[in-house]
């Protein structure tokens, strides 16, 4: 995550920026397009309470890293407590692209608001961002217990993957009805 802030207010330093992973599926309540998340991890304590306090989000601590080595972004994730765990590495392997209007990868990474459930309470939280310039990734994943650890069993088709231009950050879906 990067450049996290509420509206209005500048970004703070040491709770903006920082790893996260999360296991999430698409959902649209009352014609608005989001997404509903079964877990997110993240490396920052602050950014956890908060997102639980405030967004009622369901985050969980974890010992994060990213590091790039030989042009792949190695990316681990390991939940406190839990055996939820993330180890593997991609690199982009297309060309930087806007995705069209229509497509599935559209579908997918341009939502603009997130769901949450508490109680017996449906919250939305808007998400403001430009559109995604993405490209295709190949990945390597020597571990990945997170959709499991949320109940879900991912399929074995091979996922349809992308990663933010220029950045460490990495979409990834499994089937077109399942996501990680």
């Amino acid at each position: 995550m990067s450049g996290i802030r509420a509206r209005g207010l500048p970004a703070l330093p040491g709770l903006s920026r920082f790893p996260e992973l999360n296991v999430r599926t698409y959902v649209t309540i009352d014609g608005k397009p989001g997404v509903f998340f079964f877990s997110l991890d993240a490396a920052n304590l602050p950014a956890v309470w908060a997102a639980r306090t405030f967004y009622r989000l369901p985050y969980f601590h974890s010992r994060m890293s990213i590091a790039e080595k030989d042009g792949w972004l190695h990316y681990s994730s390991k939940r406190h407590r839990t055996e939820a765990e993330f180890r593997g590495r991609y690199r982009p392997i297309g060309p930087v692209q806007l995705c069209a209007s229509g497509s599935l990868t559209y579908w997918l990474t341009e939502r603009y608001c997130l769901y949450t459930v508490a109680g017996n309470n449906i919250y939305r939280a808007d998400i403001h961002h430009m559109q995604w310039s993405l490209q295709d990734v190949e990945l390597d994943v020597e571990s990945n217990t997170m959709a499991q650890s949320a109940g879900i069993s991912l399929p074995r088709t091979p996922p349809l993957l992308h990663c933010r231009a220029a950045s460490k950050f990495l979409f990834g879906r499994y089937s077109a009805w399942m996501s990680s």
